[in-house]
């Protein structure tokens, strides 16, 4: 067992140092004399994480188990047409049973406070396990990606585009990931952007279609997961560390940094960070490449046009003839 495996059952911040009981207000019931540290029917414990639109807690629920608890700000409250477009995801997300999915298990988007609740996951994030023990080891990391390629071949399933799957998205419980945030913070299209137009967020874990404001599609996830793994499997952030436009730029080009990876991980990593995202792997092609890696072959895959990945440059060209074929998205769904 290592020392990640041991989860320790105690809060476990995602994004900030916890700052203990929080008090919320607010008008309809949830606020006021002897209600201030709760929501709802929750009682809350201490702040966990933020966001651009909601603040994360550990609460207590009636009966005093614990769970992960989303407020929605006060400019998300007013906004009737998130609300409704926050009510439907939840009802699309509450379908999802998957242990390796903190899924919702209640919400209320029409409250005075618009909350969310998920099952709560004490686990530390990946980022601060490979932060702190640098690294994945294969057969560990092994675990960890097909952990996380089954979580989205689930979500994906219920017609849903996760589309912010990062290493600080993904907590590891007894050496399992659990994915978590499925958007929350990022209820409208154009939540990403500045006045000025600049893309916010993570840049070295959005998208190439994410970044170009492009059609999201099932293949948004996949190469969110070949950026959370080769973090996972080099230590590095796989577009570097530079400024944001050029990271960005990296992203767009598909010039990653593989140094450190496995190079029999490398051609299945490779192909899910293509800038086509026609030209990504599916889930079962996922699968069937992490089983090859995990039995010590070269982790493979198909391209659209019949050849094979290589292990070459970044940006390269997949080996074999043919043109691309345009691959049209499945979801029906798509997570703000």
């Amino acid at each position: 067992m290592t020392a990640y495996d041991r989860t320790e059952r105690v809060p476990s911040p995602r994004t900030g140092a916890r700052t203990g009981g929080v008090p919320v207000g607010g008008p309809g019931g949830q606020g006021g004399p002897g209600s201030a540290q709760r929501i709802g029917p929750y009682r809350l414990i201490e702040e966990i994480g933020e966001g651009g639109m909601g603040v994360v807690h550990l609460a207590l629920d009636p009966r005093g188990r614990a769970v992960a608890i989303k407020v929605l700000r006060a400019h998300v409250a007013h906004d009737a047409d998130a609300r409704q477009r926050l009510a439907r995801e939840v009802e699309t997300l509450s379908r999802i049973r998957d242990a390796r999915v903190a899924s919702v298990i209640d919400a209320d988007v029409m409250a005075p406070r618009p909350y969310i609740v998920t099952r709560y996951v004490p686990g530390p994030a990946l980022d601060e396990v490979v932060e702190d023990h640098g690294p994945m080891e294969p057969t560990q990391l092994v675990r960890v990606a097909r952990g996380i390629a089954e979580a989205v071949r689930s979500i994906h399933a219920c017609g849903v585009v996760h589309r912010d799957i990062k290493p600080g998205n993904v907590l590891i419980e007894d050496g399992e990931p659990v994915l978590i945030d499925f958007g929350i913070a990022h209820l409208q299209d154009d939540v990403r952007h500045t006045v000025g137009g600049l893309v916010m967020g993570t840049p070295g874990y959005l998208s190439p279609e994410l970044v170009e404001g492009a059609a999201i599609t099932d293949a948004t996830d996949w190469w969110g997961w070949a950026a959370t793994i080769t973090y996972a499997a080099s230590g590095r952030p796989p577009f570097g560390r530079a400024r944001m436009d050029a990271v960005l730029t990296r992203v767009r080009a598909g010039d990653v940094d593989l140094d450190g990876v496995d190079p029999r991980l490398v051609p299945l990593l490779r192909a899910s960070l293509s800038p086509d995202p026609a030209r990504r792997p599916h889930a079962d092609e996922v699968l069937t490449a992490l089983e090859a890696y995990a039995a010590g072959r070269p982790a493979t895959v198909p391209t659209p046009s019949g050849g094979l990945w290589d292990a070459g440059r970044s940006g390269a060209a997949p080996a074999g003839p043919g043109d691309t074929q345009v691959v049209e998205g499945r979801s029906t769904a798509v997570m703000p």
